[in-house]
């Protein structure tokens, strides 16, 4: 096999018009999708979290809910977002991605709006199914955006600041709830509009107004982009195929690629650090309020002490989203640096039911699980640059969310109400999962390192983990730049565009197996 030719491109030789105009759509293209996304993102996790708030304010006894049924509550809603997991990820292929995720944000603030007129348990089970749908289509969407939009190396730091909205908007949340938990609910009835109905009249609101914002200013795609000039549309669209995983628009979906993304190991793997990260996810996320009034706090302290937690959390999803975009090779490793403070953290918890564990050490063990929801957007950064093929993506796309509903649905199931207020079944799983969790980022990169030598061995050249592939003929294209910070990286994909021709099979659909040149990133 001839050895293909590398095109090194460096800050240096990108000067003049095309690295100012590269700057120029890379800070247009974040001005207007990032803001969209981050709030997004926010409300997203506000309306599905505000139940654990809710539950420390009178939600569990205006409808009566008994034993396990706040379990169950708290589960039903991966049940609807893994009903509509798969269905939706072939829409997000078929439709004007903007439009439909409009659509989705619309209704799942009704359904959050329609929560405060709950007064049972079948009721609550019938808006947390529906709300899991509608919310379904989110992530894998924002997902489909920022490989659409972003290149390689762009896309790790991308996600992390749009994902860091869960983060950002659990601390809203929790002074939101602070704020309108200061509602006198003495006196009051079932079907009164007290505290926690207030929470959900008012975020459902909120999301409804924003899902018009959405409509208006959202773009489908690039070559819909008005607030690009079309001489930016059409760069805009030939750095991701330089520089990121490939053409997404105007493409159908592929059995082929669907069962191709089935037989790859690295699914496999991400597949398993999905749900072992998840699992614990889900007990945490909506039994937080209820495990810090173990500590000692009242129910409005509890909102304020998650605050400091979020902050927190958002900062490692930052940070961590932030280094793996500029090292290609530590992804796997920051998801176990992100791990393995939530294994120490779970395992004080555990411990206390012994109660030789003080107080303090119990909260800051607490403390110590805020960087476990780091590890998602990092396997999902692994995800959007180590997958090339629309239907590919979209296909693992689909199996990250299943595993992602179905770890979050058993996640609460293991804090049972017989243990409260230790819960030590639920803290001794989460423990062995964040354990495991290790084991597997490990596998993976260990696999992916293979993967990466084996082909350089086969092609004769090395490739790149920051670009697409092989292009215009068997060229490689490594933006030497673009480790360095956001404006060389625009300024070396300016000089890889105008240095290599683009022909017609570069804007293929194809995978990653298919591609010669293709690296993973670790």
């Amino acid at each position: 096999m001839a050895v293909q030719q590398d095109v090194v491109i460096t800050e240096e030789s990108a000067h003049g018009v095309d690295a100012a105009m590269a700057k120029r759509v890379l800070r247009k293209i974040d001005m207007r999708l990032i803001p969209l996304l981050f709030v997004t993102y926010a409300l997203n996790f506000m309306d599905k979290t505000i139940l654990s708030s809710a539950s420390v304010f009178g939600l569990q006894d205006d409808t009566n809910l008994q034993g396990q049924d706040y379990s169950w509550v708290s589960s039903i809603f991966y049940f609807g977002y893994l009903a509509w997991t798969y269905p939706t990820n072939i829409l997000i292929a078929r439709l004007p991605v903007a439009r439909y995720m409009t659509v989705n944000a619309l209704i799942w603030g009704l359904v959050v709006g329609l929560t405060a007129a709950c007064t049972n348990y079948g009721g609550l089970l019938t808006v947390r199914f529906l709300l899991g749908a509608a919310e379904a289509t989110i992530t894998p969407a924002f997902m489909f955006i920022t490989t659409s939009w972003y290149t390689r190396d762009e896309i790790p730091v991308r996600t992390g600041i749009w994902f860091a909205g869960n983060s950002i908007g659990g601390m809203i949340a929790s002074l939101f709830a602070f704020g309108v938990g200061h509602i006198d609910s003495s006196g009051h009835n079932s079907t009164a509009i007290v505290a926690w109905r207030w929470m959900y009249i008012i975020l459902g609101i909120a999301t409804v107004l924003w899902a018009v914002v959405l409509f208006l200013v959202l773009p489908n795609s690039i070559s819909t982009a008005r607030f690009l000039t079309p001489l930016e549309r059409q760069y805009a669209a030939d750095r991701i195929i330089v520089a990121g995983t490939g053409r997404t628009e105007a493409t159908t979906w592929n059995w082929a690629q669907a069962r191709e993304c089935l037989v790859d190991p690295k699914t496999w793997f991400i597949v398993a650090l999905e749900l072992l990260t998840q699992m614990p996810n889900g007990g945490t996320q909506n039994f937080a309020n209820l495990v810090i009034e173990s500590f000692g706090f009242t129910s409005l302290q509890s909102t304020l002490v998650n605050i400091p937690y979020s902050l927190l959390s958002g900062a490692s999803i930052f940070l961590t989203g932030w280094l793996a975009g500029h090292f290609r090779q530590a992804n796997c490793l920051l998801i176990i640096a992100v791990v393995i403070p939530p294994v120490v953290g779970s395992a004080l918890l555990y411990a206390r039911d012994s109660g030789n564990v003080p107080k303090g050490v119990q909260l800051f063990g607490y403390f110590l699980m805020c960087t476990g929801p780091s590890a998602m957007p990092l396997a999902m950064s692994l995800v959007q640059a180590n997958y090339r093929g629309v239907t590919k993506k979209l296909t693992v796309t689909a199996m990250l969310f299943i595993t992602y509903c179905v770890g979050n649905m058993a996640g609460p199931q293991f804090f049972r109400t017989t243990e409260a207020p230790t819960y030590q079944t639920a803290f001794r799983a989460i423990m062995v999962c964040y354990a495991l969790a290790i084991l597997s980022a490990v596998g993976l990169r260990v696999y992916l390192g293979c993967v990466n030598a084996r082909r350089a061995t086969e092609e004769g050249f090395e490739g790149s983990a920051g670009a697409s592939g092989a292009v215009a003929g068997g060229k490689v294209v490594d933006l030497a730049g673009s480790r360095r910070d956001a404006a060389a990286a625009a300024a070396a994909a300016a000089s890889a565009i105008a240095d290599v021709q683009l022909r017609d099979e570069d804007f293929e659909d194809v995978t990653d197996w298919q591609i010669s040149g293709f690296r993973y990133r670790l």
